[in-house]
């Protein structure tokens, strides 16, 4: 790299773009997964600025036929970030589909991106294959990578915090960057993704044991659950199939609670809710030795998750009694998030010298 562009990288700005389609509440794996590290993110300083999106527009991609659903949800997605901690003061909260120049960009983007490169893309083979669109795949849905680059190229992000099973998306947005960039020159900056610093954050499994938290298999718990709902389906999680007797060792791997505990639980909780135990580690040799029954362990989860969940779940209440402060939030979020996207545009047109009307040299020539 040049002089001139390691001072440009010195003095770049350190900015986050990450969001969440607006399908319905969120559920604890958005929270360990990405919305707990954002609030930690927001409060650490460390970021000139942070765009948290609302995603509509991609929600529409596979919802085309449902528009109210994704119109309702928009609100519960931006109550559950309000009452996680994401402070409309530090960072921009934004609805996708307000902010025009996002359509545009992606449109231009298309041409750097081969269909044969969407296919391989394995968030997207999983995605189709989970809703069974089969040869019935959408065009925006199945584009949707593209327009998470313009997402992401819009505000110039250089931070991308996000779980584990984006990562293919981060890197087709650096292709399409690097793709940009090397044909019109230097215009697009490069993000990075931050993944959870807790594995078990990474992508933390449904109460079933399936891999994935869906609310179409009914396998998840929301942030804004109430209590009893929380403990009905802490009680009934999967665990090990093979531990029957409380005397019989018991595995870790695949178990559904120790993997919830490995996400939430912090050294005050076994001081507080199980004192007899000096942290996780002995509570998982003695379940592998055995002698300790599953009701035990998943009473102890209940306690943990009630003490992580009940701020949110009061802190939502109350924001929702005053939903036309949440409007103008968004609406506030979304004017901004308008101004910088168009800034980004049109230097992407001034690149890509398709800036006919702003460029008088190009008309002469």
């Amino acid at each position: 790299m040049t002089g001139e562009g390691n001072k440009k990288k010195e003095n770049q700005k350190k900015v986050i773009l990450t969001g969440d389609r607006p399908t319905g509440r969120l559920h604890v794996g958005h929270y360990v997964g990405s919305l707990k590290r954002r609030v930690e993110l927001q409060n650490s300083g460390e970021y000139d600025e942070i765009y948290i999106m609302i995603a509509d527009a991609q929600a529409l991609t596979d919802n085309a036929d449902q528009p109210e659903k994704v119109r309702q949800n928009i609100l519960e997605v931006a109550l559950d970030y309000m009452a996680c901690g994401l402070d409309p003061a530090k960072s921009n909260l934004f609805i996708q589909s307000q902010i025009p120049e996002l359509t545009e960009l992606t449109f231009y983007y298309m041409n750097l991106v081969t269909v044969s490169r969407l296919q391989r893309n394995p968030t997207v083979k999983a995605e189709i294959q989970m809703r069974n669109f089969e040869a019935s795949i959408p065009v925006g849905f199945f584009t949707y990578p593209i327009s998470q680059a313009a997402d992401i190229t819009a505000f110039d992000a250089t931070t991308v915090p996000v779980g584990e099973d984006q990562m293919p998306m981060l890197e087709q947005t650096k292709e399409i960057v690097h793709k940009f960039n090397s044909v019109y020159g230097e215009a697009l900056v490069e993000p990075e993704i931050l993944l959870p610093k807790n594995q078990a954050c990474m992508r933390l499994p449904g109460t079933d044991g399936k891999a994935k938290m869906s609310k179409s298999l009914g396998n998840c718990i929301y942030l804004s659950e109430e209590s009893d709902e929380i403990r009905k389906k802490v009680m009934s999680m999967f665990t090990d199939p093979t531990h029957i007797k409380i005397t019989d060792p018991g595995k870790l791997e695949g178990n559904t609670v120790f993997t919830y505990l490995d996400a939430f639980s912090k050294p005050e909780h076994f001081e507080a809710f199980l004192p007899e135990y000096a942290n996780l580690e002995e509570l998982k040799a003695h379940y592998q030795r055995g002698g300790l029954g599953d009701v035990k362990v998943k009473r102890f989860l209940n306690e943990v998750l009630q003490a992580e969940l009940e701020p949110i779940r009061v802190r939502r209440q109350e924001l929702m009694k005053d939903v036309p402060y949440i409007y103008e939030v968004l609406k506030a979020g979304s004017e901004k998030a308008e101004s910088v996207a168009a800034a980004t545009l049109a230097r992407v047109k001034k690149a890509m010298k398709i800036n006919y009307f702003e460029d008088e040299n190009l008309l002469k020539s």
